[in-house]
């Protein structure tokens, strides 16, 4: 997630309305069962788990030198795949090490995806060769494909994260507002939905009652952020960070003749949801979501219906979540919003930053 702005005027597409639904009662569901799974001081924003139960973590920039992602080994965090790839220093080219590794994600195909936003850190300007994912080979522990995403990138970009169907992979753009359709055989790619309001800040955002402000105090626009697949393939969720979930069916994204004003047409509205700071998939189609106001996690059924799962004081910005095979959620409670870029200059991030993990009895889908 980060920030970019745009103004509204630019946003100039209807929404076609769909289904769109208050959210309603919680569930009996008891917060005794979450329960932490790793503590440490780094600013841990989101999780992802192999088949055979190994364990990743993305790092925001919170201390100079520290690796932006790891493998959680025997209870410690290690630098993955090495050293080299997370020694990045400014000054450097960016094309073979992370500049500011953003979301990840254990994809369909068994590989380690890794999405770099391209700068590295809030504000500041996108490095050369820093837009990018990469691809890992968990087998052997080693990067196997870079794509440079500089072609389908913006001065102001901010790449945020990826889903998976077939030969194709979705990213969205928080920062120049718009989603990216890439070939992963092919490596070419296309902006789609630039600017139009299902991809555009419409609200505030923000966390735990506060409005969230800049350093310099300005209102935080995070634009195009969260993102599913549907299970079965045929929609592709998506919103900005302060809410409104949209969909679209995959189809129309894959189809290279179809422009932007008959791609809108389209887009259907289809959910009211508030201030997010992650989502994740089941293999039944719910989709969860964190409400990083309130402090909880919501459930949107595929029809629409949004549910509160539980609430817990503990859950202080839910970054990008993740549903492992054992049927947990992992829940990284990365209190972003209380860093100073978000949080008006100020540092008012709790020690330790906690991944939690809550069982919901099924398994994610991994597109």
């Amino acid at each position: 997630m980060m920030t970019g702005k745009i103004s509204k005027s630019a946003a100039v597409a209807a929404l076609v309305v769909a289904m769109a639904a208050p959210v309603g009662a919680s569930s009996s569901a008891a917060p005794q069962s979450l329960e932490p799974v790793f503590s440490s001081s780094l600013a841990v924003n989101g999780a992802t788990t192999t088949r055979e139960g190994r364990l990743f973590v993305p790092v925001q920039p919170s201390r100079s030198g520290a690796p932006q992602l790891m493998e959680i080994r025997d209870g410690k965090p290690v630098a993955y795949p090495d050293n080299r790839w997370n020694g990045w220093k400014p000054g450097m080219d960016g094309h073979d090490r992370f500049v500011g590794v953003n979301a990840i994600r254990v994809g369909p195909d068994g590989a380690l995806w890794v999405v770099d936003r391209g700068s590295p850190g809030v504000g500041k300007p996108p490095v050369p060769g820093g837009f990018k994912l990469v691809k890992i080979d968990l087998s052997r522990d080693r990067v196997e494909r870079v794509y440079d995403l500089d072609s389908v990138s913006r001065p102001w970009s901010f790449i945020d994260d990826v889903r998976f169907r077939g030969d194709h992979a979705y990213l969205t753009d928080a920062g120049a507002p718009g989603l990216i359709v890439l070939d992963v055989g092919t490596g070419k790619g296309r902006r789609v939905l630039e600017g139009h309001p299902s991809t555009v800040a419409q609200s505030p955002l923000k966390a735990e009652g506060k409005p969230l402000t800049t350093e310099k105090g300005d209102p935080v626009n995070i634009h195009a952020d969260q993102l599913e697949v549907s299970p079965d393939g045929k929609w592709l969720y998506y919103q900005p960070c302060s809410g409104r979930l949209s969909r679209i069916e995959t189809k129309h994204l894959d189809d290279p003749r179809l422009g932007d004003a008959e791609l809108a047409r389209h887009v259907e509205r289809f959910a009211d949801t508030p201030s997010t700071g992650g989502t994740a998939i089941g293999k039944d189609g719910t989709i969860y979501l964190s409400d990083v106001d309130k402090k909880r996690i919501l459930t949107i059924s595929p029809q629409g219906h949004v549910k509160t799962l539980f609430s817990d004081s503990r859950l202080i910005w839910v970054d990008a979540m993740w549903i492992d095979d054992k049927g947990d959620l992992l829940l990284p409670a990365a209190q972003l919003n209380r860093t100073p870029g978000l949080n008006g200059g100020k540092n008012t991030v709790q020690q330790p930053i906690t991944l939690y993990r809550y069982p919901i009895g099924q398994k994610g889908a991994r597109g």
